[in-house]
C-alpha cells in the first residue's frame, strides 16, 4: 500500500530577523504569562545582549532564572530544571540558548504539564497532551530546535543519546533572531553549522513518504520526505554551503550570521517532519561514549554515510550538488561524487575532524555503537539503503 498523504508541523509562530527578541515581552503579555521561568546556561547569563533581555523579562513578570543547562544536557540537568520550574510554579517555560538549552526547556514543559520524571516519555508518542506553554529563542544556528518536535538528552548510566518525539513539543513561539549568534566563537558556529547542513541533506534524500507504509511504528514519528521538506531542505543546503564557512572565519559578518540562523530554522522545518538517518543514529551513541559536540559528530560522519547510500541516492545528490554550487553540465553520477568532496572540502576549511579516533573513540567501541545505532528504527527505516549491523561497522571502520 502507498501513502497518499503527508502533513506539515512546525512552531506555533515563527518570528525571524534581527531585533526579533524585543517581541519576547510582548508574547508573554499575549499569552497572560505571569511566572515564566528561563532555561539557559551560566556562560550565556555573561552575554550583555542575553542579560539586557533578561531586565527586560524582570521588569514585566515574575521571572525565575534557571542556568544550569549544558551541552549535550543529562537526564539529571533537565530533572533540575523540571523541578526549578515547579519550585517557581512557572506558566510557561522560556528556552534560551543552542538546542541543548532548547531541549531542556521542552523537557520541563512535559514535566510540569504533566508531572513525573524525563524518563517517562522517553520515545516517540509518549506525552499524554499539551505542555506547559513553550517559548523558544535559539542562540545558535544548528539544531533546528526551535521549531522541531523532538528533545535529545544524554542517558549517562547506559551511554546513549534518548530522544522524547511527541507532536505537543514544538514551541508555541519560536524567535529567530540572528543577533544573538553574534557572539558564537567560531568552533560552535562551525559544529551547529554542520549539523544544521547534516539535518538538511538527510531530510533532503530520505526515503519519500510515499514508501513508509512498512516501516515500523517507531518510524512513525518522521514521514519521509516530500515536495516541501525537500524545497525547504534545499533552501537551507544553498545558504550553508555559501555561508557557513563565512560565518567561521568572519565571525561579526552579519549577512552570514543571518543566512546561517535562516539555514539552521529551514532545516529545522525540514527535518522534524521527514526525519533523519543513519548520521543521526550513529552519532547518538558516539557523542554519549566521547561526550563530542552534535554537529561535530554529524559532521565527521555525514560524508561516509553518502558513500554508502551513494548507489541509492545518485539523483538526490546531484541535486544537492548543484545545491552547493557545482556545475550544472555534468552527468548525475559526477555529481553526486561531487555533492561528498564539497561536503569534505568545507569540512576541512572550519575545522570538523576527520576521524572518529580524533573524537576519543576507541577502535574496541565500535561493536558497541553500531549495536546500539542499529536499534535505533525510526532513523534507520527512513534511510533509502537498508543497512545491516556490518555495514554500520564498516562505516564507522572507514571514519576511525
Amino acid at each position: 500500500m502507498v501513502n497518499t498523504i503527508w502533513k506539515f508541523s512546525t512552531a506555533g509562530e515563527v518570528q525571524f530577523g534581527r531585533g526579533s527578541r524585543e517581541n519576547l515581552a510582548t508574547e508573554l503579555v499575549a499569552l497572560k504569562v505571569q511566572r515564566p521561568i528561563l532555561i539557559t546556561d551560566a556562560s550565556l547569563m555573561m552575554i550583555p545582549v542575553v542579560a539586557e533581555l533578561i531586565q527586560q523579562l524582570m521588569s514585566s513578570a515574575i521571572l525565575a532564572v534557571f542556568d544550569g543547562s549544558a551541552a549535550e544536557p543529562s537526564v539529571k540537568i533537565a530533572e533540575n530544571a523540571a523541578l526549578a520550574a515547579a519550585e517557581h510554579r512557572a506558566d510557561c517555560i522560556i528556552g534560551l540558548g543552542g538546542g541543548s538549552n532548547l531541549d531542556v526547556a521542552k523537557v520541563t514543559a512535559i514535566v510540569q504539564a504533566h508531572g513525573g520524571k524525563p524518563q517517562d516519555y522517553f520515545g516517540f508518542d509518549r506525552v499524554p497532551g499539551p505542555v506547559t506553554p513553550l517559548i523558544a529563542l535559539p542562540t545558535t544556528a544548528g539544531t533546528g530546535s526551535e521549531v522541531s518536535h523532538s528533545a535529545v538528552l544524554t542517558d549517562t548510566d547506559n551511554a546513549i543519546k534518548v530522544s522524547i518525539l511527541s507532536r505537543w513539543l514544538r514551541p508555541r513561539v519560536a524567535i529567530v533572531d540572528p543577533a544573538l549568534t553574534d557572539s558564537c566563537p567560531a568552533k560552535v558556529t562551525a559544529d551547529s553549522g554542520m549539523d544544521a547542513l547534516v539535518h538538511a541533506i538527510e531530510a533532503y534524500s530520505n526515503r519519500p513518504f510515499e514508501q513508509l507504509e512498512d516501516v515500523s511504528s517507531e518510524a512513525r514519528a518522521y514521514q519521509g520526505s516530500y515536495a516541501l521538506t525537500k524545497m525547504l531542505a534545499g533552501d537551507a543546503i544553498s545558504r550553508g554551503g555559501k555561508y557557513l564557512q563565512r560565518a567561521v572565519e568572519t565571525p561579526n559578518d552579519q549577512l552570514a550570521r543571518d543566512q546561517m540562523s535562516q539555514a539552521a530554522m529551514l532545516a529545522g522545518m525540514a527535518f522534524s517532519n521527514s526525519g533523519v538517518g543513519i548520521v543521526h543514529a550513529l552519532e547518538y551513541p558516539i557523542g554519549a561514549l566521547t561526550h563530542c559536540g552534535h554537529g561535530e559528530g554529524n559532521g565527521l560522519l555525514l560524508p561516509h554515510v553518502m558513500r554508502f547510500n551513494l548507489r541509492h541516492c545518485e539523483s538526490q545528490f546531484a541535486e544537492i550538488a548543484r545545491l552547493l554550487g557545482c556545475s550544472d553540465h555534468l552527468p548525475d553520477g559526477e555529481l553526486a561524487h561531487q555533492a561528498i568532496e564539497r561536503i569534505e572540502t568545507l569540512q576541512r576549511a572550519i575545522g570538523i575532524p576527520s576521524r572518529l579516533r580524533d573524537l576519543g573513540l576507541g577502535e574496541s567501541q565500535i561493536d558497541g555503537v553500531a549495536s546500539k545505532a542499529i536499534e535505533i528504527r525510526r532513523l534507520m527505516d527512513l534511510n533509502r539503503r537498508t543497512p545491516t549491523k556490518e555495514d554500520l561497522i564498516t562505516i564507522l571502520r572507514a571514519a576511525f
